[in-house]
Order: C-alpha cells, then structure tokens, then sequence
C-alpha cells in the first residue's frame, strides 16, 4: 500500500496523456510479478496480469474532480449532435452522460476527448440477459467507436427500483444484465478503461438523516446488496442521481430552502451547510453497510427547475448550478469523504419540452434549445 501511495503521489506531476505509459511501465517491473514482464510490449493494462485496484486506485486519485452535463433529448427543438458536442467544448464541459447509445451522438462524440457515460435504458435490460445479446451491445456501441470515444462507464439501467411501480418491473434483469455487460467488456479487453455500473437514486435510503444513520431499506436490501457486491468486485463506482430539490419540495417545513442552495452560512447539527453534500454522505454511509466500503459514489445527475413548481424558478435554478459546479470545482469534500473528490453530472444540458412526468421536468437545462445560455455560470 505504501508503494502504491508513492506512486500515485508521482503520478499527480503528470498530464493525464502520459499517465497510461507511465502506468504501464511501472506497474509491469514493480508491481507484476517476474513472469509478465514481457507484457511491457503490450499496447493495454488488460493484456498484463496486474491488479485492477492497484491501477484503478492510481487512476482516481490523479482524476482531478469535475462537473460533467448530462445530454437528453428528449425534445423536438434541440440543436444537431455535432453542434452540441461543439457547444460542450465552446464552454469547457469535459463530461457527458448520455442516455441510449444514439449512433449520431456516438459520431459526433469521436475524437472530441469528452468522458461518456453511455446509458443502457431499463427497456433493454431483459434481452442483455442473453450474453450473446451483450456482447453484440458492447461490440455495437463501444467496442467499434472505442479508439475515438472516451467512455468512462456504461450505466445499465437507471433508478431500477424494486419499491418503485415505474421501474420494479426491470428488477430480475438488472444484475443479470451487468454481469453480462462486463463479461463482453472483459472480452474485449475493455475493463480496465469502461467501467460497468447503474444509477440509483435516494428512495432505496432509510434513515437518511443524520447521514451517518442511513441504510438501504429492508425492502431492497435483497435487491441493492448483490449489486453493491457486484461493484465492489469490479472496482466500478456506484451511480447517484441527488436532487436537493426534491427533497426541498417533499418537505419544506424541514429542509430550508438556503440549505438547499448552497447559502445557509450555519451548519446543520450534524455539521453539514448543505442538502447536497448530506445526501451524498447519506449513500456512501448505506454503501458501507451493504458491504461497499471502498466503493465510489459519482453524482450521476444534479439540477433544479427554472419553472413548473414549488421553488422552480430562474434565481434559484442559477443559484444551484453556480453554487454545485464552485463547489465541485473548489475541491470540496464531504464530512464522511474527506479524502475521495465529488464528481457531479448537472442535468441537464437543455430544456425538453417532450420529457415526460411533472412540468418541472421539462425546465431543468442549463441552455436553451437555441444554445443560448440560460444561466450566466461557468463549467
């Protein structure tokens, strides 16, 4: 553990260009043992016996931490891929997630250095329960455009619930679905670059306040824990979709609306100045519990309505974002997680005017459809 303190500490100096070579090289003298050094001609980590969380360890730490903005489109007023890609890089966002794997955003996306999390919807879980069928997904949509898109995890599913009536149905086919995917990703030499994964959100939680006292309910346990097992043993992060907003709406009585957005100057009795950085802590603590305890939380959407409810409005959606990205982007650390850096994906890139469920949902962008911005914030 020393050694590969030392080493991760050498590698901050580094551009994360040089950082694979440098990698490579090390690790196959001094962390391989004798038999694979003659792996050090080979072009990936894959094609040596190294351990995937000595390099996966290294790789988190000299990952700086970083907003990312999540791309739908769900709406029929929206500018061309190419122009949206264009219009990330015009602002500095170097992330994306986006939520099927559409072959013209895949297009666009070559060559332009954007980290992609590219979802798997929950319609499609049931066939990926064939391995043939995931494997032919991999091959499809990552494995052909890998050389020329920066995929950083494939997301199967989103917010899969057993306790939710819009996604319980997709339950059985998850696990099954992941293992699958990572098998195929296995194959193809591609686990040690893609990470396989899924996004959750707070309603699998119990207890959630004070953080410290939050689990996963007993009624998904049966659900949650193999999955976070799962994680654990690929070394693959857990995805979290964290809106303090909802939780602002669901209960205004009790979570003040500063705390919500980033400006409440006092801390909770807990020690906490926001929702967000609770409700993140919130997750890692259930993790933990689930058995999880080295397992990583990116925040996999964030974001708050300009319009169409309680609280939704221009001044307190800029609020928010401005807030989130100067304190994803200051370092800040949660309580729980002083060492581990927030990654957050803002949802959304645009307004969606045919996005279905509550009018909010239609008004979380952060630009207009004519590319415009909506909020005058810097990524």
């Amino acid at each position: 553990m020393i050694l590969s303190f030392s080493l991760c500490m050498f590698l901050l100096f580094f551009s994360t260009e040089s950082i694979s070579f440098i990698l490579h090289v090390f690790l196959s003298y001094v962390l391989c043992p004798v038999r694979d050094h003659e792996a050090i001609g080979a072009s990936h980590f894959s094609d040596m016996n190294i351990n995937n969380s000595e390099v996966w360890f290294c790789l988190l730490l000299q990952e700086a931490q970083f907003i990312g903005v999540c791309y739908g489109i769900n709406g029929n007023n929206l500018p061309s891929p190419l122009n949206v890609v264009h219009l990330y890089t015009a602002h500095g966002i170097t992330n994306t997630r986006i939520y099927d794997s559409d072959i013209g955003i895949l297009a666009a996306l070559k060559g332009s250095n954007i980290g992609v999390i590219v979802d798997i919807p929950n319609g499609k879980l049931q066939a990926l329960n064939d391995p043939k069928e995931a494997a032919n997904w991999v091959i499809v949509n990552v494995f052909n455009y890998f050389s020329q898109v920066k995929f950083k995890y494939i997301n199967v599913g989103n917010e899969v619930s057993p306790v939710n009536a819009a996604t319980s149905q997709f339950v059985p086919f998850l696990l099954p679905a992941m293992q699958n995917v990572q098998q195929a990703i296995t194959k193809f030499k591609l686990q040690n670059h893609v990470k396989v994964t899924t996004a959750i959100d707070t309603g699998l939680l119990a207890n959630t306040y004070p953080p410290s006292q939050a689990v996963f309910r007993d009624d998904v346990i049966s659900f949650i824990n193999p999955i976070i097992g799962f994680l654990k043993q690929n070394y693959s992060p857990l995805l979290a979709n964290i809106y303090p907003y909802f939780a602002y709406i669901s209960d205004p009585a009790h979570v003040a609306l500063p705390y919500a957005l980033f400006t409440q100057r006092v801390p909770d009795p807990s020690g906490y100045y926001n929702l967000f950085d609770a409700m993140l802590d919130s997750i890692y603590y259930a993790t933990e519990k689930a058995g999880g305890d080295n397992v990583q939380i990116v925040v996999s959407e964030s974001g708050w309505p300009s319009e169409g409810g309680v609280g939704a409005s221009v001044e307190n959606a800029a609020t928010y974002y401005r807030n989130l990205i100067r304190h994803v982007k200051s370092r800040a650390k949660t309580i729980h997680k002083p060492g581990n850096a927030i990654n957050a994906y803002l949802f959304a890139m645009f307004d969606e005017n045919e996005k279905p469920g509550a009018e909010t949902e239609k008004h979380f962008g952060v630009f207009h459809p004519d590319k415009t911005q909506k909020y005058n914030i810097t990524f």
